[in-house]
C-alpha cells in the first residue's frame, strides 16, 4: 500500500493540501482524511496530482526514433524514457514507410507485447494519405489502399494496429466499410477532404481527426473544410499540436472554445535522426526535415499541458484532462482519471507545471 499526501487536484474545491490518497495493488483505492495507523505517506509538498498522460501519436523518445530501426529493444528504450516523462500510455507511430519497415514494427509490437507497460500499440499515419497534403510523409510511398492489402496488414498485425490515419476521400467504399468493422481508431489526416467529404468520413466510423490544422483542408469562408466539419459534426473529436510551431496558441485557444472536451492533447513528437527516409534535425524547439520541412515536435505530454495553461488560456484541470481522459475516453482505455478502482498511474506538476514525479501502477519511479 502506498499512501499520498499533501497534494492539491486542480479544478477540485474539496481536495487541498493535508488530503490523502490510499494505493493499493496498483490501483486508486480512495481518498481519506486521515491516514491509517502506522501507514507511511509520500509527502507531495502541495504538487498538483494528476493522471498519467495518455499520447496517441509520438515518433520516439530517449533518442530513439521508432521507424529508423524498429525493434523490442527500441520500444523498451522509448517506453521507458516516456514513463520518466510522465507518459504512462502511449501509441508509438509510424510514419508513411516501406512495407518493410511497417511489418518489421508489427513484428516488434506483436513480440513487445508480453511485457509492454506504457506502449498500448501502434499508430499507422500513412501510407494511404493524399499527397497533396503529405506534410513531411514521403511522397513516392504514399498510395490509394486496396481491399486486400488492408486486409493483409489488419491480420498480420493481429490487435496491435490501435489507430490509422487516412485520408479518406481517396478511398473506395469497400476499404472504409471493411475498417470501420475493424477494431481500430480510424481518423481522418493528411486529407484534402472537403466539409461534406469529411462529414461522410466522420458518419462512416473516422471517430477523430489528425493534428488539426496541419496537412489538412483550411478553413475558407465559401470551402469550409476538415476543421469546420469537425466542429460542427454531434461526436468527432480532433488532436492537436500545443507547441506554438504546428499550430499558433490563439488558434489552439479557438479551438478549445468551438470543440471543447472533443479536442485532446498529443505530442506527434520525434528525436533527432540521420538515418532511414525521415531524418529530423532539431531547431529553435521544433524538429524539421533536411529540406526544412516542419516534423514533429519536441513536446513532452506535461509541456503540452503547460502551454495550454500559460499560452492559450486553457484552465489547468481541463488542460490536463485534454491530456488524459479525453484520449482515454476515444481509446477505450481504463485510464485518464482519478476514480478509485483506476489504474494508479499519476503525476506531479509543481506550481510552474513542471513534472515532479511519476507514480506507475502505484510505485514511485
Amino acid at each position: 500500500m502506498l499512501a499520498l499526501k499533501n497534494f492539491n487536484i486542480p479544478g477540485s474545491q474539496s481536495a487541498s493540501a493535508g488530503r490523502h490518497l490510499i494505493i493499493r495493488d496498483g490501483k486508486i483505492d480512495r481518498f481519506i482524511d486521515e491516514l491509517p495507523s502506522g501507514a507511511s505517506a509520500v509527502d507531495c509538498k502541495g504538487a498538483w496530482l494528476s493522471p498519467g498522460m495518455i499520447d496517441l501519436q509520438i515518433y520516439g523518445a530517449g533518442g530513439r526514433l521508432f521507424s529508423a530501426n524498429p525493434g523490442t529493444e527500441n520500444l523498451r528504450i522509448i517506453e521507458n524514457a516516456l514513463l520518466q516523462q510522465g507518459t504512462t500510455g502511449f501509441l508509438i507511430c509510424v510514419a508513411t514507410n516501406s512495407d518493410e519497415i511497417v511489418y518489421r514494427s508489427l513484428d516488434a509490437l506483436k513480440a513487445y507485447r508480453g511485457e509492454a507497460k506504457n506502449c498500448l500499440g501502434i499508430h499507422l499515419e500513412g501510407p494511404f494519405l493524399n499527397p497533396k497534403k503529405r506534410g513531411a510523409h514521403i511522397e513516392k510511398l504514399i498510395r490509394k489502399a486496396t481491399l486486400d492489402e488492408v486486409k493483409k496488414l489488419v491480420e498480420y498485425g493481429d490487435g496491435v494496429i490501435r489507430m490509422m490515419t487516412i485520408a479518406a476521400e481517396l478511398q473506395d467504399d469497400e476499404v472504409l466499410t471493411y475498417l470501420a468493422e475493424q477494431d481500430i481508431l480510424l481518423s481522418l489526416g493528411h486529407s484534402d477532404a472537403g466539409f461534406e467529404e469529411a462529414t461522410r468520413a466522420y458518419n462512416r466510423g473516422f471517430a477523430t481527426t489528425t493534428h488539426l490544422f496541419n496537412a489538412m483542408s483550411p478553413i475558407q469562408h465559401r470551402a469550409p473544410g476538415i476543421p469546420v466539419a469537425v466542429y460542427r459534426h454531434p461526436s468527432a473529436m480532433a488532436s492537436i499540436i500545443a507547441d506554438g510551431y504546428h499550430v499558433d496558441f490563439e488558434v489552439v485557444r479557438m479551438a478549445k472554445d468551438l470543440l471543447k472536451d472533443r479536442l485532446f492533447l498529443i505530442t506527434d513528437a520525434v528525436t533527432a535522426c540521420s538515418e532511414g527516409p525521415y531524418q529530423h534535425h532539431e531547431k529553435d524547439g521544433r524538429f524539421l526535415m533536411p529540406d526544412g520541412t516542419l516534423s514533429g515536435s519536441a513536446l513532452t505530454m506535461p509541456e503540452a499541458v503547460k502551454n495550454c495553461v500559460q499560452y492559450c488560456g486553457i484552465a489547468l484541470d481541463e488542460a490536463i484532462r485534454m491530456a488524459t481522459l479525453y484520449p482515454a475516453r476515444l481509446a477505450g482505455l481504463l485510464a485518464g482519471s482519478l476514480a478509485p478502482g483506476m489504474p494508479a498511474d499519476l503525476i506531479l506538476l509543481n506550481d510552474a507545471l513542471d513534472l515532479q514525479a511519476v507514480i506507475y501502477r502505484g510505485e514511485l519511479i
